[in-house]
């Protein structure tokens, strides 16, 4: 009986023993509570004084309603701001994760231009500038008109000039310019233009030069 009380009362005073420490934290909690609201207060007052003070100095005055009105609207987009914090979240996100592949696309550029300057691709960019200022310097608009007006016909002879008959006929005749001795021309006589003409050769390009002049000038009659 005796041993039973013992154990009772032994299990009693544990039992005061916690409920003490709980309320010796209790306390301290409260304490720090106490201590963290007396903190923030001093700050917050700090603040507020600061606040004032500024708008003081800058002459700003604030209208109670519409401060009033800023609360509420912001209270209504609470939703909204989330949203956005969401959405800047994600673009974050994905800035991480593209960070890589626009560094790489950003050197392989770097890369090219250096590579096209090597090449002096834009020297010729430069160049051809000019050429466009020379040609609009030169010519006027009534030009560029009748240009546009032509502009088929010219595309036609250039496509027949860059035929591959024409472009050899074209090459040989300035082969053939480029190695004559303009300085060392023989003079011909009449009796000796007339001996010449009975060469193959020469009845050959006479009939050429008949032959395209008559063709030369059946198309210019249709």
């Amino acid at each position: 009986m005796a041993e039973n009380m013992t154990n009772q009362i032994a299990e009693l005073n544990q039992k005061v023993d916690m409920i003490l420490e709980y309320v010796n934290q209790q306390r301290l909690k409260s304490e720090a509570v106490d201590d963290l609201i007396s903190d923030v207060s001093i700050i917050g007052k700090d603040a507020y004084d600061s606040t004032v003070k500024a708008l003081d100095d800058h002459e700003v005055v604030l209208d109670p309603d519409e401060l009033r009105e800023l609360g509420l609207r912001v209270a209504r987009n609470i939703g909204n701001f989330n949203t956005m914090l969401d959405t800047l979240g994600s673009a974050m996100d994905l800035m991480k994760d593209a960070g890589p592949i626009v560094n790489e696309v950003i050197i392989d550029t770097t890369r090219k231009f250096q590579e096209f300057e090597e090449k002096g691709y834009f020297d010729f960019m430069r160049e051809f500038g000019r050429i466009v200022d020379n040609v609009v310097s030169h010519y006027g608009v009534e030009d560029m008109q009748m240009l546009a007006d032509n502009v088929v016909a010219i595309l036609d002879t250039v496509k027949n000039l860059t035929q591959p008959d024409m472009l050899r006929s074209v090459d040989n005749a300035v082969k053939v310019f480029a190695n004559l001795e303009m300085n060392d021309i023989p003079s011909y006589s009449i009796l000796k233009v007339m001996r010449e003409m009975n060469k193959p050769e020469m009845k050959k390009a006479l009939g050429f030069f008949v032959t395209f002049m008559k063709n030369m000038s059946k198309n210019t009659i249709s």
